[in-house]
């Protein structure tokens, strides 16, 4: 079984207010020192990557891409982006994610583990930080990233799903990923030949694809299929 993180292993709602809380200060003492531009780069970075989930342009690596876009967006330094996405959106997170994780995460790990099912990660960001954060440490393998060499391209992009499926010898018909979004994380799941479970109060549409709502639903389906 292979997982997203962000708005799957935690809900990402009460971490946005947790960290507009801190920004609003952080940048309100600190407009003087340029902390008003970190909202605005924060920004134009999320909406990149989303531009390049469709525009693949394979002249520059996905690691590199993601910074040095931005930064011809905005006039900016690759640097500077690389500096303040990794202080507000890998750093300063990590703390508060032990609170954001999902109910039911723990009980469903263990779950897979007695039955011998193997657990894995594939997520746009960076992902063995937060695991850890989450207290999830140790508990999935393989851990991948859209920015992996050997990955290099954001979901729905098959590359990521058929990596995970290779790595542990299977084929991806195989492995039901579970996610968060229906355009991505199904889309992309389906691309690859797998099975997706989507956490959505939305009906999930297509072939292969399902809604649950929460990760004890997703156990009494196991339960009944395997």
């Amino acid at each position: 079984m292979l997982f997203d993180l962000d708005g799957t292993l935690y809900a990402q709602f009460p971490l946005r207010v947790a960290m507009l809380g801190e920004m609003g200060v952080v940048c309100g003492a600190s407009i003087a020192r340029g902390g008003a531009r970190i909202p605005r780069v924060l920004r134009a970075f999320r909406s990149m990557r989303e531009e390049l989930r469709h525009h693949d342009d394979l002249g520059e690596p996905l690691a590199v891409r993601q910074y040095s876009a931005v930064s011809a967006k905005l006039g900016c330094s690759p640097e500077d982006v690389e500096s303040i996405v990794h202080e507000w959106m890998y750093r300063r997170p990590l703390k508060w994610l032990a609170y954001c994780r999902r109910r039911g995460v723990m009980e469903l790990l263990r779950f897979l583990e007695v039955r011998g099912i193997p657990k894995g990660v594939l997520s746009d960001y960076p992902a063995h930080d937060k695991l850890a954060a989450l207290g999830l440490a140790g508990r999935f393998d393989p851990v991948l990233s859209a920015v992996d060499p050997e990955v290099g391209a954001f979901k729905p992009d098959p590359r990521g799903y058929l990596v995970a499926a290779a790595r542990w010898g299977v084929p991806p018909a195989s492995v039901l990923y579970v996610g968060d979004r229906i355009d991505v994380d199904a889309k992309g799941a389906v691309a690859a030949g797998m099975a997706c479970a989507v956490l959505t109060r939305e009906p999930a549409v297509g072939s292969g694809v399902f809604a649950i709502a929460d990760f004890k639903e997703l156990q009494s389906v196991i339960e009944r299929t395997c």
